[in-house]
């Protein structure tokens, strides 16, 4: 098989191609919606950081509140059913808002409301997608649909916010969110084409699953802790892209709704050639392949915070993207694919937990910092952070990462 073949190797599957299709137009809806809600609260509502970052927060809570008890329901009930029942809950949502701004009678309040309620649905959501996908393929390709689903992600993020700029600059930002409405009607019926026969279900336990059995694998996991703990800092401080480029476009360089959807279909350059490459990477991924990528990504943020115009600002995103991608999809396809099936929807939504958990208190607090110090200085700081926290998370745990694999090798062996 070329290695191309290889890289593309889960399209093999019919309901693969289904769902993926169905999640491209989605995740150019969730693009679109996202830089929408964004260029509304900075520039329709005249608010500021402040407001942006709760508005995120509010976004991600949900995950905090919600994502260990999604897992137990992928654990136990019928995946796709409980994903039909997420699209309609998030599809509903975004045509209410779309609704409420289109009507001009959107305040800042709806807006908090609904981010909570869509967040509430993708919490619900994510654990069980996550999930969803190792019935899709198969164990054997589930880390190579990781990837593909990735890049299928910022191939969105790369046509979403473009989109989403030019629907701002002719007909202001309601559209976006009636536009993502419809996608998820597309998503819906994605779902109810499979064919369930050629889905990898497993049999439902008889006994409800619990959270505990997950929080005790884990700990009983220092290579899954480690990545966690790596993932934490990185996507609470690192990835609020969509924070530090709404400021840094309005505030910094006084551009419009045109060149800051730019920016995220840039930044979706580099997450999406990234993407691609782990497709071919995804048997070579090692947790000290992903604490240097998180340590170098941190890095990257810091150079970013320097960038003195919008043009080399915005030349440099795609390198962050690559470096951030890279160390994601890298930490999630492992847990994955080292996770036994019966705890996978339990151990992926405490994954989550700790992959948005941390967003409700660190997207307020960013933009809290963006108003008092600078936005330079904030994007600066959470790059620091990102860093620090691969690092110190590696000389914490190498000594038990070392005993682990030890015993791994002594067992293969």
């Amino acid at each position: 098989m070329s290695s191309d073949a290889g890289a593309l190797r889960s399209f093999r599957h019919r309901n693969f191609q289904i769902f993926f299709t169905a999640n491209f137009l989605s995740n150019i809806g969730t693009w679109a919606q996202r830089v929408a809600q964004d260029w509304l609260v900075v520039t329709d509502l005249h608010k500021g950081g402040a407001e942006l970052g709760l508005v995120t927060g509010l976004q991600f809570l949900p995950s905090l509140l919600f994502s260990l008890y999604s897992g137990v329901l992928a654990d136990r009930f019928n995946k796709r059913k409980l994903l039909l029942i997420t699209n309609l809950g998030g599809g509903l949502t975004a045509l209410i808002m779309g609704i409420l701004v289109i009507s001009n009678k959107v305040n800042i309040l709806e807006v908090f409301i609904l981010a909570f309620a869509l967040g509430t649905f993708s919490a619900l959501d994510a654990p069980v997608r996550q999930a969803f996908t190792s019935e899709v393929v198969g164990k054997s390709d589930v880390g190579n649909a990781i990837s593909l689903n990735a890049a299928n992600f910022n191939a969105g993020r790369l046509v979403g916010p473009a989109v989403s700029g030019l629907l701002i600059k002719a007909f202001h930002t309601g559209p976006s969110f009636l536009l993502n409405a419809g996608t998820y009607l597309v998503v819906i019926a994605a779902l109810l084409l499979m064919r369930e026969a050629d889905l990898q279900t497993p049999d439902i336990p008889a006994i409800k699953p619990k959270i505990k059995e997950a929080l005790q694998y884990v700990k009983s996991r220092p290579d899954i802790l480690a990545l966690m703990s790596t993932v934490f800092f990185a996507a609470t401080f690192g990835l609020n892209f969509q924070i530090f480029n709404a400021l840094v476009a309005t505030k910094i360089f006084h551009k419009d709704a045109g060149s800051f959807g730019a920016l995220g279909s840039i930044l979706a350059i580099g997450s999406l050639s990234a993407a691609l490459i782990s497709a071919k990477l995804d048997k070579r991924r090692r947790p000290n392949f992903i604490f240097f990528f998180a340590a170098t990504f941190g890095i990257s943020e810091v150079g970013l915070a320097l960038m003195p115009t919008y043009i080399s600002y915005a030349a440099f995103l795609p390198i962050c993207g690559v470096l951030a991608l890279t160390t994601m999809i890298s930490a999630n396809s492992y847990v994955q694919v080292t996770t036994p099936t019966e705890l996978r929807g339990r151990v992926m939504g405490l994954y989550l937990l700790i992959f948005l958990g941390g967003s409700p208190i660190g997207s307020p607090l960013i933009g809290w910092f963006a108003d008092l110090i600078g936005i330079r200085a904030t994007v600066s700081i959470c790059g620091g952070l990102t860093s620090l926290g691969a690092i110190i998370t590696y000389l914490l745990l190498r000594d038990r990462l070392a005993l682990f694999y030890k015993n791994q090798q002594s067992h293969t062996n």
